[in-house]
């Protein structure tokens, strides 16, 4: 018996899920990290808004998201678009990012699904490359990229999560060419 599992592109109406899908991963990736109020505050209902009109109104036409799909539950989500990084040509690189699953459902496929559906779409869009930056810390995930084909390209960069410099995340950068496959 298979089950019923898929990508697609995310509508709108998958804001509230989405939200309830990166509330969930959050508390449980950045529970180190991050003060237990700030996590507290984090709540579906004051994401899901952003999420309906990022998805509404994206701000590239090649800006997507997809979603993972377990029967009609949102198990994860992932962002393509044009790289932003300014040493990236934006025309030429495309960018994997928050490559999402809900705890309880990873190591079930949904994060390979969403992988290749991203890597798929930004070769779609005519992407040549595909960027993705990871926690420094993140082993798990990099071995994840690492094994579908990306690797270190020297690029590293720190983000600021709280926005006063309290909680400081390294990063490194990994990538992947996702041209044209031989015939």
């Amino acid at each position: 018996m298979s089950s019923d599992v898929s990508c697609r592109v995310a509508w709108a109406a998958d804001a509230e899920a989405i939200a309830d899908v990166q509330v969930a991963a959050w508390r449980v990736q950045y529970a180190d990290l991050l003060p237990p109020t700030l996590l507290d505050q984090m709540t579906p209902a004051t994401i899901a808004e952003g999420w309906r009109v990022t998805l509404a109104r994206p701000a590239d036409a090649r800006n997507r998201a997809l979603v993972a799909l377990e029967h009609d539950a949102v198990r994860g989500y992932v962002l393509t678009g044009p790289a932003t990084d300014p040493d990236l040509d934006p025309i030429a690189c495309g960018e994997v990012s928050d490559l999402t699953v809900v705890p309880g459902s990873t190591r079930h496929g949904h994060g390979s699904r969403l992988l290749q559906a991203a890597v798929d779409t930004l070769r779609a869009d005519r992407f040549e490359r595909a960027v993705v930056w990871t926690n420094s810390t993140d082993d798990d995930l990099r071995a994840f990229f690492t094994e579908a084909g990306f690797g270190a390209d020297g690029a590293h960069r720190t983000l600021d999560l709280t926005g006063d410099g309290s909680v400081l995340v390294k990063q490194v950068r990994l990538h992947a060419t996702i041209g044209d496959e031989p015939a």
